[in-house]
């Protein structure tokens, strides 16, 4: 059962962006916009019917605005790397840009501005569960908010930052 998935992971220390190598879990990939340094951390909660997600960050660029989302593949050298959204009904379409399946209530969009010191905390609630055999790997922070139109939906901007998830570490050569 998940529930008991999510109960045994621990929360790791937030973890520091650094360049790309084997082994890191916080990548950056443009330093302007996720400067090397800073953190992020990922705690996960559940009631067994509904999932809390909470990211927060420090050290990115005050005042920028961030999208941010949970992938399906883990973190590599090419931002690519990390797949597409993760999705509690996958759309049968990739990339996903339709807003039947683009949207913050079937994906996880943890979107943000950092404030004056480049901090943030951002929760969300989502109305399920993680499939047991379906976990997402990693969370992907991107240049820009996140877009909800027609043909657009889902869309952020370029991927500045890429952390892995404690239950998917990924290409990167994490956990």
């Amino acid at each position: 059962m998940l529930s008991a998935v999510l109960a045994l992971v621990p929360i790791p220390a937030p973890a520091t962006f650094q360049t790309w190598k084997p082994g890191v879990q916080a990548v950056t990939y443009d330093p302007a916009v996720v400067p090397v340094g800073a953190t992020a951390q990922v705690a996960f909660s559940s009631t067994g019917q509904n999932l809390w997600v909470e990211l927060e960050v420090t050290g990115l660029v005050p005042g920028h605005a961030y999208g941010a989302h949970m992938h399906v593949a883990g973190c590599g050298r090419d931002p690519k790397a990390a797949g597409p959204h993760y999705q509690h009904r996958p759309d049968p379409v990739s990339p996903s840009v339709d807003p039947a399946y683009a949207n913050p209530a079937n994906e996880i969009w943890l979107d943000f501005t950092a404030d004056a010191r480049g901090a943030a905390t951002v929760r969300h609630e989502q109305q399920w569960m993680f499939a047991d055999d379906r976990l997402p790997k990693s969370l992907v922070l991107h240049a820009e908010t996140t877009r909800t139109g027609p043909g657009v939906a889902g869309m952020a901007g370029a991927r500045v930052g890429c952390l892995d998830l404690p239950f998917g570490y990924g290409t990167g050569g994490g956990r």
